[in-house]
């Protein structure tokens, strides 16, 4: 092959590559809005999920502006933040855990010894959901909570009742577990079986909890313990872990401890 026909197919396969480039950069872009929209809308599903709202057919985004309100808490106090004191890393709009917990104003560093859910740090806020009854008054309250499994991080929601005790649904949207092993904590039945397990005892100690093997349905902490994932031992610690560290002290055992002190007082 001659040295300007060894030019030529160079040329042209660059080309080629560079129009493909442009393709393929400009198709991302315009595809960005779009997938933005979706990952929205199936937040917004798995929220309702967790709320026992969602089923086939129905309009997600009118069903979440009727039934959900979103706020955000700050953690250490369990009070409402205004939206005054929103910004461009901290909105109801667009709540990025990840990005909020890597700022330097609204996240923070977690000690080894109590990070249990194996994140490193966390946001010093946090988005949480209640829905409303037909009278608008609060029925349920829905916690996002996320922390590491075997293979992946585990991003879902608890949802409890207006008792702040009682554990109305259960579901992660996001993970990479192994499928079949870890993976099961997509099971409907798995995530079913949540509902109705008790988060405190009667003096408010923390007691939920996912423990290795089958719960003994007759025994006296069965109303604290979800089944554990066969197989998949890992897994089920870093669900437990998660679930107890997003409601303890360290997440959101402020905001409920304030919302039963109201409740007592009324």
């Amino acid at each position: 092959m001659s040295n300007d026909s060894t030019k030529k197919t160079l040329l042209v396969a660059l080309g080629v590559c560079f129009v493909a480039s442009i393709l393929v950069s400009t198709a991302a872009v315009e595809l960005k809005p779009i997938q933005e929209l979706n990952k929205e809308l199936d937040l917004r599903k798995n929220i309702l999920s967790a709320g026992d709202l969602y089923h086939d057919g129905i309009d997600i985004n009118s069903i979440f502006k009727e039934k959900i309100s979103a706020q955000i808490i700050d953690l250490a106090t369990g009070e409402f933040i205004p939206e005054s004191d929103y910004d461009d890393v901290l909105n109801i709009e667009k709540f990025d855990v990840e990005e909020i917990a890597s700022s330097d104003k609204w996240g923070k560093d977690i000690p080894t010894s109590e990070d249990i859910a194996g994140i490193k740090i966390m946001p010093k806020a946090m988005a949480i959901y209640t829905v409303k009854d037909d009278s608008n008054n609060v029925e349920k309250y829905i916690l996002p909570i996320y922390g590491k499994g075997l293979w992946s991080t585990l991003y879902g929601f608890i949802a409890l009742a207006k008792d702040m005790t009682t554990v109305k649904g259960f579901t992660f949207y996001q993970h990479g577990e192994t499928p079949g092993l870890g993976g099961e904590v997509d099971n409907p039945k798995w995530k079913n079986s949540w509902v109705g397990k008790q988060i405190f005892d009667q003096a408010s100690n923390l007691k939920i909890e996912v423990i290795k093997g089958a719960v003994d349905r007759g025994s006296e902490s069965a109303k604290y313990q979800i089944d554990g994932l066969s197989g998949a031992t890992i897994t089920t610690r870093g669900v437990n872990n998660l679930v107890r560290f997003w409601l303890s002290g360290n997440g959101y055992g402020p905001f409920l401890s304030k919302l039963k002190g109201e409740s007592n007082d009324k």
